[in-house]
């Protein structure tokens, strides 16, 4: 339009550039995913929720109980209601008590729904067992105690796809690989300078990723050992890692230089620089990732604030697709996550969290939901998915055989019962030696809470073993006063007395 007539542009001229506009957004069925939080008569009250500042999620869930780390006067414990026991839990409600430290991490065995493993500030990592009914009293016989550690332990991880494997790390900056069917450390992975913050596997679970206080991220062979990256990157302070499936991808969450939260995104085979780096805001709670392999949604839950962000990963630019928030004005501690067996194909449901809300003693379920209007089932949000039944047994495993997991339909084969069975083997002794090293050797208390702790463990033991001295000497007085007692009864001086007639009348 020019001098107010219209006019006709030739295209063909080489002068002319013709540009074409481009969304800045990609086309995902994943876009409009929306949390829904459950109704008040479907969340968990009155739990007494851990006041304990480990940056942990104090609790873990799988579609047949929830598992809380709660407050205790003495010791540690947890709770474990199933998961269909929705409203207000008695105060007396039986409790799993048998650790004398505060508990700091719990997981389900992703192949047997009653086992779960706990460890704590006693140093030992526990294996128990629940009725498949729950728990009607307190359960203080655990099926297994390890003792490895000679320091506190703070987490631990099952293999993805083997039975009877346990990862563990402890504040002795070592993580040990517990046979379960032996019930005995079988290796140990010392490559770390301070305390690991985090542990992630693939998806076969032959390579591990793990976070450290150190500011380093790692990728290990486990049986190994051998440490086959190291990222020491300076503009990102690395808090936590999680493995992307099978795109030979790593996710960081962690600090930027100017203390502002961050994720990064790393190739697996080269940590020398991340691929690309994401400042999230200015909070200081640590960000919690959590990767949905099947979705590739990756959801970030900040602790103490009460939102979930959520993206989509890709393998081209921009490799990291911002979707959309969850809000809430409750702060979260901690966030257990359901496994894909467990969730509700009919609803759409692809996530689900619970959410512990300690100042109301509440355990909140967050439903994610893709929405669809057919109420079939939508095979394109529900690929096969890892089941309940483990690729490979422990002995295969550590012979260095690597085997992707066994995969399940959730349209057909989610309620499938599983017919394995844990045995726990008879032990005899505590610990062992891995690599040539007495893993209960003695070390010395490197912190100045740490040697407070063992001088009133050793208080406490010389007070145990002085009244355990001042009962057995009262128990020695008892038995010379009653033999006293027997020496000059009178049956006795007159059988004596009988005696010594008798023997000089037939003298």
């Amino acid at each position: 339009f020019h001098n107010g007539k219209w006019s006709q542009i030739n295209t063909n001229s080489s002068n002319i550039c013709i540009m074409s506009w481009r969304p800045t957004y990609r086309s995902s069925k994943f876009r409009n995913v929306y949390g829904k939080v459950a109704n008040r008569e479907h969340c968990f009250e009155g739990i007494p929720i851990t006041k304990n500042v480990h940056d942990n999620h104090f609790c873990a869930v799988n579609n047949k109980f929830l598992a809380i780390v709660t407050e205790s006067a003495g010791g540690g414990s947890f709770v474990v209601i199933p998961v269909t026991q929705f409203g207000r839990i008695d105060p007396h409600y039986p409790k799993v008590c048998g650790h004398q430290g505060n508990v700091l991490d719990i997981k389900w065995n992703p192949f047997h729904d009653n086992i779960i493993a706990s460890c704590s500030e006693d140093s030992s990592v526990r294996i128990w067992e629940v009725p498949d009914d729950g728990l009607r009293r307190n359960l203080t016989e655990s099926v297994l105690e390890l003792y490895g550690h000679s320091r506190r332990v703070g987490l631990i991880e099952w293999h993805p796809t083997t039975s009877g494997i346990l990862f563990s790390a402890g504040y002795d900056y070592k993580i040990l690989i517990w046979n379960l069917e032996i019930g005995e450390p079988v290796k140990m992975i010392d490559c770390h300078t301070d305390v690991i913050l985090c542990m992630s596997f693939n998806t076969e679970g032959s390579l591990l990723a793990t976070s450290c206080k150190d500011k380093k991220l790692r990728v290990i062979e486990p049986r190994s050992g051998k440490v086959l990256q190291e990222a020491n990157f300076k503009n990102h302070k690395v808090n936590r890692v999680v493995f992307l499936g099978n795109m030979k991808r790593l996710l960081t969450t962690g600090v930027s230089r100017w203390n502002t939260r961050q994720i990064a995104l790393w190739d697996q085979e080269d940590l020398s620089m991340p691929i690309i780096e994401e400042e999230i805001d200015g909070l200081s709670g640590l960000l919690f990732p959590f990767y949905d392999a099947d979705t590739h949604m990756l959801y970030l839950a900040g602790k103490g604030d009460g939102n979930i962000r959520y993206y989509e990963i890709t393998l081209e630019k921009p490799y990291l697709q911002y979707l959309m928030e969850f809000r809430s004005p409750a702060p979260q501690k901690g966030l257990g996550v359901m496994p894909k067996h467990g969730l509700d194909v009919g609803a759409c449901e692809v996530f689900r969290f619970y959410k512990l809300v300690t100042l109301k003693g509440l355990i909140e379920p967050i439903s994610m939901i893709v929405p669809r209007r057919s109420e079939t089932y939508q095979e394109d949000i529900y690929p096969m998915t890892p089941g309940t039944e483990p690729a490979l047994s422990a002995d295969e495993w550590l012979s260095g055989i690597n085997r992707g997991p066994v995969l399940m339909s959730l349209k057909e084969g989610y309620n499938r019962p599983n017919k394995l069975v844990f045995k726990a083997p008879v032990k005899e002794k505590k610990g062992g030696v891995v690599n040539g090293i007495d893993l209960l050797e003695n070390v010395p208390p490197r912190t100045e809470n740490e040697l407070l702790q063992m001088f009133f463990r050793q208080q406490e033991e010389l007070r145990r073993l002085k009244d355990e001295l001042t009962q057995k000497d009262i128990k020695i007085r008892q038995l010379e006063l009653e033999l006293n007692n027997i020496r000059n009864s009178p049956n006795i001086s007159n059988n004596n007395n009988n005696n010594s007639s008798s023997n000089g009348s037939s003298i």
